[in-house]
């Protein structure tokens, strides 16, 4: 690494750190001031937060893999999230969970359930999931970072006793920046949070206009018409996946179809499939959630979800292309060669393109906008999990009237805690691949059948909604200690063909376990009172089955009206989903040089983003502050 680019490094480390700990004494008030900026930070900036946290080194270095792998078709690949639950979001979702006024995602679910012992067992189990989701994406971050940074950095951090290794270097790499990033998140809470995140998102920006630059200029047409098919850049598909390499690269067509996703088309239906529900089913309880409850008006969190959406993909996706198209010509011939290619060797595509093929100055702020992906991202997910240890477990039920630097106090010792319990569990994941199938697949499978289902029918329950995530976090559970102990089960047992199962195709198993604990805990206890039920409508007003309470409030306000919007909810998210899938795929054609696909993407992009004006923005800007 030559000296420019290890200042460049260095001075973004410390301005983030000066800007964190500077901006922390504003947390000092209590823990509205700690977890949600006192409602009281603008939706622009909250919005370039929300977006940042999105930018993580370990899904740059995934989507990095399957666009080089898969080519143009690999958008959809994001469905896993699935990233389009942002749009819904956007639409409807944002209001609905403004509206509630409250702290976190479990103290929300008092809203819903009342107080009684039904839904202090509901609050309960997704306070439980809100940790331990956090410490899963924690050891996601701490896998694909310590990867990162060690085919990067050029000192080796390995720590070793005699012949035992006691600290690999990827370890030590993930455990010095997350001491960092830690330090200020634990210090200043949301406000800094927020103002390093958008420090770091301005960062991220112009390191992704740099390199797709870089790209654009380095790597002619004629060495990609050399390397890519028509097929690798086209977006349609049939039931399996056509060859999307030539006989020259045969060696990548193998490992396609080595990946689990050779039936392209059952793969597509079952994330659209998993994606409507999870959608639906709301953002899980972390750093989205929180931003949207850190908003000063209801309008306000729609115009965040919203901005969030138009700011993120297109520079995170020149960044992704740019490193790609240089991979392809410098990379693909000696990859294709490898006799050893797997899927674990597309996972370092990223870093050995910034160590081999980035020329000095632009690599210094690339690995500062990685650095920046990292740390916002982390940092956000430390931020908003211990809100749930604190202001949920801890002062709900053990501490109810400390003072406010008591539990300011609790909330740094709870994010110290998540993060150690996060780390511990990075240090046996297998790889960045397999923490994003168990988080998308297993773990968020059990998440949304009981959120799904507390928006849309009345006669579900707190009991209903706390067995419906139990069933589902321990079948999750379950599915994840499988797989990390695969290699001992003998081929041809029940235990070896389910762990060779796509994670994807197990989301039905793990719906339907977690739906039957939903639908059985629900009929064998009694339904919510009704004046929750009332006041909930009443507030949030979701569509879905509610017309018995509906009836109830018109007996004493008889022009009162249920919400029948679900058509029109649901068209502008389908819009929205284009607007969303155009905004990825611009990029990506400017830098294959596809003209003709690449205006037909913008062209797209103008269209939904004017039809979202008027059916949607139109519709929020009408809504009381």
């Amino acid at each position: 690494m030559d000296i420019i680019d290890v200042s460049i490094i260095a001075i973004y480390i410390l301005l983030t750190l000066f800007v964190g700990i500077w901006i922390s004494k504003k947390a000092s008030k209590g823990l509205k001031s700690y977890f949600l900026g006192g409602n009281d930070i603008k939706w622009y900036y909250l919005g370039l937060s929300n977006g940042s946290g999105m930018f993580d080194i370990s899904g740059t270095a995934w989507m990095v893999g399957i666009l080089f792998l898969y080519g143009a078709k690999s958008f959809m690949f994001m469905w896993l999230w699935p990233i389009w639950n942002q749009v819904f979001v956007m639409i409807f979702l944002a209001i609905w969970i403004r509206r509630s006024n409250i702290m976190t995602g479990s103290e929300w679910i008092l809203t819903r359930f009342g107080d009684d012992r039904a839904g202090r067992a509901s609050h309960s189990i997704v306070a439980v999931f809100a940790v331990v989701s956090t410490i899963g994406f924690i050891a996601y971050f701490f896998e694909g970072t310590g990867k990162f940074l060690t085919v990067i950095l050029p000192w080796d951090l390995t720590l070793q006793l005699g012949e035992l290794v006691l600290l690999t270097s990827e370890q030590a790499y993930a455990l010095v920046i997350i001491l960092l990033t830690t330090l200020y998140t634990i210090k200043g809470g949301m406000f800094s949070v927020v103002a390093t995140e958008v420090l770091q998102f301005g960062i991220m920006v112009i390191t992704g206009i740099l390199v797709a630059g870089y790209a654009f200029y380095s790597v002619t047409d004629m060495q990609l018409q050399g390397i890519i098919t028509p097929e690798w850049k086209s977006i349609l598909f049939g039931a399996e996946l056509e060859p999307v390499w030539g006989d020259k690269f045969a060696a990548f067509n193998r490992l396609i179809d080595t990946e689990g996703y050779k039936m392209f088309g059952a793969f597509i239906g079952m994330t659209l499939f998993k994606g409507f529900f999870a959608s639906i089913a709301g953002p899980v309880p972390s750093y989205d959630f929180q931003r949207i409850l850190s908003t000063r008006t209801v309008k306000e969190a729609a115009y965040m979800s919203g901005f969030t959406n138009l700011v993120l993909y297109i520079p995170r996706y020149l960044l992704i292309a740019g490193v790609v198209v240089i991979a392809l010509v410098a990379m693909g011939p000696e990859m294709n060669a490898d006799p050893n290619l797997n899927g674990g060797s597309l996972e370092v595509i990223l870093p050995k393109v910034i160590n081999n093929h980035i020329p000095v100055g632009i690599k210094g702020l690339l690995l500062a906008g990685l650095l920046a992906a990292f740390m916002s991202t982390f940092s956000a997910f430390v931020n908003s999990g211990p809100a749930y240890i604190v202001n949920d477990i801890y002062k709900k039920y053990f501490k109810p009237n400390a003072s406010p630097s008591h539990y300011i106090k609790a909330s740094q010792l709870a994010s110290c805690l998540v993060v150690v319990l996060g780390v511990c569990m990075g240090f046996f994941a297998d790889s960045i691949n397999s923490l994003t199938l168990w988080i998308t697949s297993a773990l968020y499978g059990g998440y949304v059948a009981a959120n799904f289902l507390k928006w849309v029918w009345w006669r579900f329950n707190g009991w209903g909604y706390f067995w419906g995530m139990l069933a589902g976090l321990l079948i999750a559970t379950l599915n994840f200690l499988l797989d990390q102990n695969k290699a001992s089960f003998e081929e041809g047992t029940l235990l070896y063909e389910l762990t060779n199962v796509h994670a994807i195709y197990l989301f039905p198993l793990i719906l339907g376990f977690s739906l039957l604990g939903s639908i059985l805990g629900t009929y064998f206890t009694q339904p919510t009172k009704p004046e929750v039920l009332q006041a909930f409508y009443k507030s949030v007003k979701p569509w879905g089955w509610w017309q018995p309470v509906v009836a109830q409030i018109q007996q004493t306000q008889p022009n009162f009206k249920k919400n029948t919007e679900f058509w029109s909810d649901m068209l502008n998210c389908l819009v929205g989903m284009v607007w969303q899938s155009s905004m990825i795929l611009l990029p990506i054609y400017l830098l294959v040089r596809d003209y003709p696909k690449m205006w037909i993407a913008f062209a797209i992009f103008i269209v939904t983003t004017t039809v979202l004006k008027f059916t949607w923005l139109d519709k929020v800007r009408q809504i009381p502050n």
